[in-house]
């Protein structure tokens, strides 16, 4: 089933400053960038990119990391978390300061804005990638960011508790960009301890109205069985059932982006 959903895109490439990475593509209308979760494009990443890409959007999902299509194992995820810390792409654990991939990043969402057209790119980041997207909108292509659990910096360090991983230029444009209209929707599970408290409250601090905080109650005993240590909130702890507050979510951030990007 996982390799026969990775077959309905289209594999492709792009290349930024002689850096090359294979991109799956699929759907038509304006575009949207999913970037994966740690380990990698599992089914679940690749199933919330065929429903955007049923809303009328199209989507390009890059491989960042990982083996594509692989299903998530324990032993995997913490080979592909080992990996991700140890590359010169991504900054885990430095406060203040992006991952050097963001260029890379950027620059495929102006692509793919030229390449679809609308009035602007949606991105949608997990996990490692989840804050990748505030980042993103510091470039004018950007216009409809996602940050579903942004995990980085790496909030087992304590003075990462509420850092927001940019950089200062970055910091001042997002401020900017924000005041000129653009709104940033964020998830995270409220006991998910890579995502704490502190970190949303950072992006309402920075953003003000402009940020969308949604936050799902994982604490012990909680109304919808919500496990203590859920946290992909759109992806593997997704209780795709009506009613169930990670449903509501999904539905809250499909609409999200093609209400900005007028899908």
């Amino acid at each position: 089933m996982t390799q026969d959903l990775l077959s309905t895109f289209a594999k492709g490439s792009f290349t930024f400053e002689g850096k090359t990475k294979t991109v799956y593509r699929k759907g038509s209308g304006p575009a949207v960038v999913v970037m994966s979760e740690i380990p990698g494009i599992t089914p679940r990443v690749l199933e919330f990119a065929d429903l955007v890409a049923s809303r009328g959007m199209s989507v390009a999902v890059p491989s960042l990391f990982g083996t594509d299509g692989k299903a998530p194992t324990q032993a995997y995820l913490v080979r592909s978390l080992a990996k991700a810390c140890v590359s010169r792409e991504f900054t885990v654990f430095a406060a203040g300061a992006s991952s050097p991939v963001m260029g890379w990043l950027k620059a495929l969402a102006r692509h793919e804005h030229a390449e679809h057209g609308g009035p602007g790119v949606g991105v949608v980041g997990m996990c490692l990638t989840g804050g990748f997207g505030l980042a993103m909108m510091a470039d004018d292509s950007v216009i409809a960011p996602v940050l579903s659990q942004p995990s980085l910096p790496a909030a087992a360090i304590k003075r990462n508790r509420a850092d927001l991983g940019i950089s200062p230029a970055e910091r001042e444009r997002i401020v900017e960009r924000a005041a000129s209209g653009v709104c940033v929707l964020g998830l995270r599970f409220t006991g998910d301890p890579a995502v704490p408290a502190e970190r949303f409250a950072a992006l309402r601090e920075l953003l003000g109205d402009n940020f969308v905080g949604v936050e799902l109650d994982s604490s012990e005993g909680n109304d919808h069985g919500h496990p203590k240590a859920a946290h992909s909130v759109l992806t593997e702890h997704l209780a795709d059932e009506p009613g169930s507050p990670t449903r509501e979510a999904l539905e809250q951030v499909l609409s999200f982006l093609a209400e900005r990007l007028g899908a």
